[in-house]
């Protein structure tokens, strides 16, 4: 019965509808994403340290645009110091209109820590509505189920 209502849970924290802010067209930004490669949870034990658990993070990159096509020029994973631990991109990537690019962070990979984050650099011919850019966390090995959601937002643009 758990494992049914985290499942019901899930889905509705993927399809619920949320108002977004008109979002102009743009030829370019880099996009800020948080991701959360553990997360801490609890009361403090005897020795002041909460319970922490493991989070996967599957990083989607939809291209919004019905009718451009966007150009992914990086798309960088960086730990919680601002190291970059990997870049996803050797070279250029086109994402068609409305299609989605995924990325994904193994739940055993901690290594990003809590404040690790994604930088993804885009561009476009012309002024193209901007990707959306978001990541589920997830971790469904034990009985507490844990799942939610982070968005991207522009941090410059070219």
């Amino acid at each position: 019965m758990k494992r049914i209502l985290l499942i019901l849970l899930f889905l509705a924290a993927c399809c619920a509808a949320r108002a977004q802010d008109a979002r102009s067209p743009s030829l370019g930004q880099t996009i800020y994403l948080p991701i959360y490669s553990s997360m801490l949870f609890g009361n403090l034990s005897r020795g002041g340290v909460p319970s922490r658990v493991l989070l996967s993070a599957m990083v989607s990159i939809r291209n919004t645009d019905t009718s451009r096509a966007v150009r992914l020029l990086s798309v960088r994973y960086i730990d919680s110091t601002g190291k970059l631990l990997r870049e996803y991109l050797q070279e250029p990537a086109t994402i068609e209109p409305l299609s989605t690019r995924e990325y994904f962070v193994e739940l055993h990979d901690d290594s990003g820590g809590a404040g690790a984050n994604f930088l993804v650099r885009w561009e476009a011919d012309t002024p193209t509505s901007p990707p959306l850019l978001e990541a589920i966390h997830a971790n469904l090995d034990s009985a507490r189920g844990v799942v939610f959601i982070t968005q991207g937002i522009s941090v410059s643009t070219p």
